[in-house]
């Protein structure tokens, strides 16, 4: 089933929303607002289904949780508990408003990497590198050497 929509909430009415009260000029804050999220529900959007099963978690956190993951080198289970703590993290993850629960289980990630396959990791990785380019976080310099981990293999 296609991820829920977040849409607004009268509940919402008297907190804050997450962008009045982060610092805009915040590393993370500004890579969210520039980042096009719509190519990974384009890119994703065909691997959930209509009307079978429970509906999906949103692309944007999903996307979001992994970015964070690479960036910060955590776990599955580390990315889970620090976005519970970082009001940047959930923003930067596409929710208005800080949450104090746990959007879903550290395992979900593994699924969802499963789902996506390797061709989807190189889409997420494709469009960090297409948007640092873009907005001259990045540089060719930066792309002469690159180093690779392979402390796992």
């Amino acid at each position: 089933m296609q991820p829920k929509s977040r849409g607004s909430d009268q509940g919402d009415l008297f907190r804050a929303r997450l962008d009045q009260i982060l610092n805009r000029q915040h590393p993370l804050y500004r890579l969210a607002n520039a980042i096009d999220w719509s190519v990974f529900d384009r890119e994703f959007g065909p691997l959930y289904t209509e009307n079978f099963g429970r509906p999906g978690l949103p692309i944007r956190l999903l996307v979001g949780l992994h970015y964070l993951k690479h960036a910060y080198n955590v776990s599955d289970e580390a990315v889970v508990d620090h976005f519970v703590e970082n009001g940047y993290w959930q923003y930067f993850c596409g929710f208005e408003f800080f949450q104090h629960d746990f959007p879903l289980a550290p395992t979900t990630l593994v699924k969802w990497r499963k789902r996506i396959g390797p061709k989807g990791m190189d889409k997420l990785l494709q469009v960090t590198i297409e948007t640092a380019k873009s907005k001259e976080y990045m540089t060719e310099r930066h792309l002469e050497r690159v180093n690779v981990d392979t402390t796992v293999q």
